[in-house]
């Protein structure tokens, strides 16, 4: 074959090829825009049954409210200073003097510390010897006055020398008392920057856990002093500052909220162990512990998850990158600019889908929360991540995660009832001398309506034990009916989903 012919040849093998190579990316294109449609009807459809519903997905609708700053707690000076301490210092020892709310009790080798308190779940009692002495060892010497725990002239009951310690934090727990005083709680967030804003809460949770974990220790060493009111006057402040995270839309707050109440449930127990409250000082506890409703919350905290999903997915589309920190805390952007826009909508709309049906598992109204239907849910998930699609990865990547919540949720909802119930045995054994024999006989006159068990709608498992005491439970996670037994961990925890939930002394 001669040279023109080949040069011809060649010519036309290229001129179909190139006209395949543009076939193909037409085809290309035609489904990318086909995807494109599609993903975006199916998150327009999800949005038009949402406001069938009366459902608003913007930011703008789980923005708490604004309040005057003089009713606000956030505005009051100990807090206010505090916030713009954590926004604008890093964890330098140099700078902490100058913080004013830094309610801090463990210091030096992490080693030397004690444990944190006892463990009302295993009905055991805190140990303030240990306490007394790891206080002592950081406190102020004749020969060298620092800025330790102050320390009595002789030693006294490890309670009394626990709160002696204690009081140089005197003047900011004042303080505190005053802004706690004040009606409203709202934190000052950019709440329009969505998960963005959660970054500034951060700071806030700690110390907020910080403040939990002075006041229990506090409240426990009061309650073993026998200064039951002021243990009490302790405990109400532990709960209404934990009330500072109640309004926020992100769920990180409210999971710190769950670990707070929980170290608050410890000063209340060893406070009814120990009798030191009188029918008045209970039926004040009980009623403030009553206006706790975390399943309401759980709600909250889903929903607020949902739409600062949603608009980070949103924000995503629109710039076509992620951002977020490593584990060293250095921000890290990614590129998603080769990504169609069917991904940005599918994962919105499988992320609000999960979402709802995990949310759906705490019945509000009838104040039940179903261990089954998360188990079947749950499992779904969990097959469905096996099976890589580009428009659910984001979503089933987080939203097991996030679903996961509920138990912790009922949990703590199930063991403020069961605090809730102990208060009012307690008011019946003060009346009687004895408690009851049943819990039905506490309503009316000790309580309006008795707290069902959250898992299976039933009454709350209780009776009352040969050596004038009692047991109070929940069947638990696992719905099972274990006779009140707790189970526990490798680790010496308490196994959160098998065995029952239980008060017990």
């Amino acid at each position: 074959m001669n040279e023109k012919p080949k040069r011809k040849l060649g010519w036309c093998l290229l001129r179909w090829g190139l006209i395949g190579l543009a076939a193909l990316i037409t085809l290309a294109a035609l489904l990318v825009t086909e995807e494109n449609w599609r993903g975006k009807r199916a998150w327009e459809n999800y949005q038009r049954t949402a406001a069938a519903r009366g459902e608003r997905l913007d930011l703008a609708s789980v923005i708490p409210p604004a309040v005057l700053d003089d009713q606000n707690f956030f505005c009051a000076p100990i807090v206010s200073a505090s916030l713009q301490h954590l926004r604008t210092v890093n964890d330098d020892s140099s700078s902490w003097p100058d913080f004013r709310m830094k309610f801090e009790i463990y210091r030096g080798d992490s080693k030397l510390w004690p444990e944190q308190v006892g463990d009302w779940q295993k009905s055991k009692l805190t140990n303030l010897k240990d306490w007394q002495d790891y206080l002592e060892k950081f406190g102020e010497t004749s020969e060298a006055k620092t800025n330790g725990f102050p320390v009595p002239a002789s030693p006294q009951s490890p309670a009394i020398d626990v709160l002696t310690a204690l009081s140089i934090y005197n003047p900011e727990l004042e303080e505190l008392r005053q802004a706690a005083a004040r009606p409203e709680m709202r934190l000052p967030l950019d709440y329009e920057n969505g998960f963005d804003a959660a970054t500034k809460l951060l700071p806030w949770l700690a110390e907020t856990k910080r403040c939990a974990q002075f006041l229990q220790l506090r409240s426990v060493a009061g309650v073993q002093a026998g200064q039951g009111a002021a243990a009490l006057a302790d405990i109400k402040l532990l709960l209404r500052v934990n009330d500072s995270l109640r309004d926020q839309p992100f769920l990180i707050s409210h999971l710190v909220r769950i670990a707070i109440q929980a170290i608050t449930l410890q000063p209340i127990y060893e406070g009814l162990a120990q009798h030191c409250w009188d029918d008045a000082q209970l039926a004040d506890l009980e009623s403030t512990l009553a206006s706790e409703d975390f399943l309401a919350d759980y709600q909250t905290a889903m929903r607020g998850e949902k739409i600062c999903a949603i608009d980070a997915f949103e924000k995503q589309r629109l710039t076509r990158k992620t951002e977020f920190s490593d584990a060293n805390s250095k921000p890290v952007t990614v590129s998603l600019r080769t990504m169609p826009a069917a991904f940005f909508y599918q994962n919105k709309f499988w992320f609000a889908q999960w979402n709802d049906l995990f949310t759906a598992l705490v019945d509000v109204s009838n104040r039940m929360v179903s261990p089954a239907a998360f188990g079947a849910l749950d499992a779904d998930a969990q097959a469905q991540l096996k099976h890589y699609s580009i428009y659910k990865v984001q979503a089933l990547m987080t939203v097991p995660a996030v679903g996961a919540a509920v138990i912790k949720f009922a949990r703590i909802q199930s063991q403020t009832d069961l605090a809730r119930t102990a208060c009012v045995l307690e008011r019946f054994r003060l009346a009687h001398g004895n408690y009851p024999e049943t819990l039905a006989v506490l309503a009316p006159q000790f309580i309006e309506k008795i707290s069902h068990d959250v898992i299976n709608g039933k009454p709350l498992n209780y009776r009352r034990t040969d050596d004038g005491k009692f047991v109070l439970y929940s069947v638990g996670w696992d719905e099972t009916d274990d006779g009140g037994k707790i189970f526990q961990t490798k680790n010496g925890t308490v196994d959160q989903k098998k065995g029952d939930w239980v008060w017990k002394y």
